[in-house]
C-alpha cells in the first residue's frame, strides 16, 4: 500500500472517530475501538493480526496507566474531602496578602490541580473566589481566571493528572522530565493567563459574587474546624513529584556515566517510580489528614470508592488510545508518517500541537484530544532518533494543544460558566480566551526552549 493511501485511511479515520463522537454521540471508548479496527482492516492488515494489536495496545498502555491513575485518583479525594486543599488555599491567600490575592489564586490552583482535577478543584476554590469579589467589590472574573489559569495549566502540564501521564506513556516520555518541562512552561504560561489577562477582562466583564445565602461558602470538607496544617498538604503534594524527578535525575546520570550503580542509588530509584511514589504519597495522606485527624476507617473507604469511580472511566479511553496507537504502528501508518516528515521536514513538536489542537476544538474533550494526538505521534517518534527531552517537550506541547479554545462542547465551558453566573458571551470572552491564551502562550515557549536545547 501507497504512502498517500496509508496518509488518506489516516486522515479518514480520524474524520470517522471525530463524526461518531460529535454526531452520534458514541462514547470516546467505543468510537476510538471501531475506528481502529477499520484502520487495521483498510490497511489490509490480518484479521487476527488485528485482534492480537488491540490486545496488545491495550494492556501495554493500561499496564501502566491503570495504577497511576488510580493511585493519584484517590490521593487527590483524600486532599479535597479531608479539608486539606481549603487549608492549602487559606495558606496561600495569607501568605501573598489582599492585595495580590489574584496571583495567590493562581499559585493556589497551580498547586491543587497537581493531585485533582481541574472541575474538583475549582470547586474547592471558588468560595474564596466569591469571597474575595464581595470584599473588595471586584469583579469575580479578577480573582476566578487567575485561578483558572493556574488549575488548568497545571491540570494539563503537570502529571500525576491522568492526560499528561497518559501521553508520556504512549510516547516513552520520562515521567520526571515531563513533570520538569510542565513546571517550567507552566509558570510563566500561567502568569500571562491569569493575573495579566485576569486584571484586563475583569475590566471588561463584570460578574458579581453571588449572594451568602446560596450556600457557596460551604466547602464541605470533613474537618475545616480541626486546623489543619498546610505544611503536611505541600509536603504531600511534593513527595511523589520530588521522587519521580529524582528518579528521572539519577536515570539520565547513568547514562551519561556519571556513577556507578549501586544500591542505595536503585533504592531511590525504586522510590522515585511513579507506583511507590503516589503509593507512599497516598498512605500518608490516609494517615497524615485522614486517621490522624479522626475519620474513620469506613469514612476511608468511601472516599477510595469515590475517588475510582471517575478514574475508571478515565483509565478505559486511555486503553482506547493505546489499542489506536499499536494499530497505526502495525498497520504502517507511523512509518509512512515519518517519511513525509523526514522529506519535507516537519518538526513533530509543531505536528503534535496542531494535531492536538484540531482534535480538541472539534470534539470538545482535552483529554481525549491528548490521547488521540499522541496515539498518532507515538509511531512517527519510534521511527526517528530524538532525545528524551525532545519527548519531554512533545508531551507539553500535545497537553498545549489539547487546551485551546474551549467551548460549547466542552463540559468544562459550561460548569464554568454556569457556576460563576456568566452568560455564554462571556464565558467566551472570559474562560474560552483565558484557555487559548495558555495553549498558544505555551506553545511558544516549547518553541523557545527546543531551540535552546535542542
Amino acid at each position: 500500500m501507497s504512502v498517500l493511501e496509508l496518509i488518506l485511511i489516516t486522515a479518514a479515520s480520524i474524520s470517522l472517530l471525530l463524526f461518531l463522537v460529535l454526531r452520534f454521540k458514541i462514547h470516546a471508548f467505543l468510537a476510538l475501538i471501531l475506528v481502529s479496527i477499520l484502520v487495521g482492516i483498510f490497511t489490509g492488515m490480518d484479521l487476527e493480526k488485528i485482534l492480537v494489536s488491540i490486545q496488545e495496545g491495550m494492556a501495554s498502555t493500561l499496564g501502566y496507566i491503570a495504577v497511576v491513575v488510580g493511585l493519584g485518583a484517590i490521593f487527590g479525594e483524600v486532599l479535597q474531602v479531608t479539608g486539606g486543599m481549603e487549608s492549602l488555599a487559606k495558606a496561600m491567600l495569607s501568605f501573598f496578602g489582599e492585595k495580590r490575592a489574584s496571583w495567590a489564586m493562581m499559585a493556589t490552583g497551580f498547586l491543587v490541580a497537581i493531585p485533582v482535577f481541574l472541575d474538583v478543584g475549582f470547586i474547592i476554590l471558588v468560595p474564596m473566589v466569591f469571597a474575595l469579589a464581595r470584599k473588595s467589590s471586584r469583579s469575580v472574573l479578577y480573582y476566578a481566571i487567575p485561578m483558572l489559569a493556574g488549575l488548568a495549566v497545571t491540570h494539563a502540564f503537570v502529571p500525576p493528572t491522568p492526560g499528561p501521564i497518559a501521553v508520556a506513556q504512549i510516547i516513552d516520555a520520562p515521567l520526571g522530565l515531563v513533570i520538569m518541562a510542565g513546571i517550567i512552561i507552566g509558570i510563566p504560561t500561567a502568569i500571562i493567563s491569569g493575573p495579566v489577562f485576569g486584571n484586563y477582562i475583569s475590566k471588561k466583564i463584570y460578574v458579581p459574587p453571588p449572594s451568602i445565602d446560596q450556600g457557596l461558602e460551604d466547602l464541605g470538607s470533613l474537618n475545616t474546624d480541626k486546623g489543619l496544617s498546610y505544611r503536611w498538604v505541600i509536603f504531600l503534594i511534593g513527595l511523589p513529584l520530588l521522587l519521580i524527578i529524582l528518579r528521572s535525575i539519577l536515570e539520565l546520570g547513568e547514562k551519561a556515566n556519571w556513577y556507578e550503580p549501586w544500591w542505595l542509588m536503585n533504592f531511590f530509584k525504586f522510590l522515585g517510580h511513579p507506583f511507590v511514589a503516589l503509593l507512599l504519597a497516598t498512605l500518608f495522606a490516609g494517615y497524615f489528614l485522614g486517621s490522624k485527624q479522626g475519620i474513620k476507617k469506613d469514612q476511608m473507604m468511601k472516599i477510595a470508592n469515590a475517588a475510582l469511580s471517575p478514574a475508571g472511566l478515565i483509565i478505559l479511553i486511555t486503553g482506547a488510545g493505546g489499542v489506536f496507537k499499536q494499530i497505526l504502528v502495525d498497520s504502517g501508518v507511523g512509518v509512512a508518517l515519518a517519511k513525509i516528515m523526514v522529506t519535507y521536514q516537519l518538526s513533530p513538536i509543531v505536528l503534535a500541537y496542531i494535531l492536538a489542537a484540531i482534535i480538541r476544538v472539534t470534539q470538545g474533550s482535552a483529554t481525549v484530544a491528548m490521547i488521540t494526538s499522541a496515539g498518532m505521534i507515538a509511531p512517527v517518534l519510534m521511527e526517528m532518533s530524538i532525545t528524551d527531552i525532545h519527548k519531554s517537550l512533545i508531551v507539553i506541547a500535545i497537553a498545549s494543544g489539547a487546551t485551546i479554545l474551549s467551548h460549547v462542547n466542552d463540559s468544562g465551558f459550561w460548569l464554568i460558566g454556569k457556576y460563576l453566573n456568566m452568560t455564554e458571551n462571556q464565558t467566551l470572552r472570559s474562560w474560552s480566551v483565558m484557555e487559548t491564551i495558555v495553549s498558544v502562550s505555551s506553545f511558544l515557549i516549547i518553541l523557545i526552549v527546543a531551540a535552546i536545547l535542542l
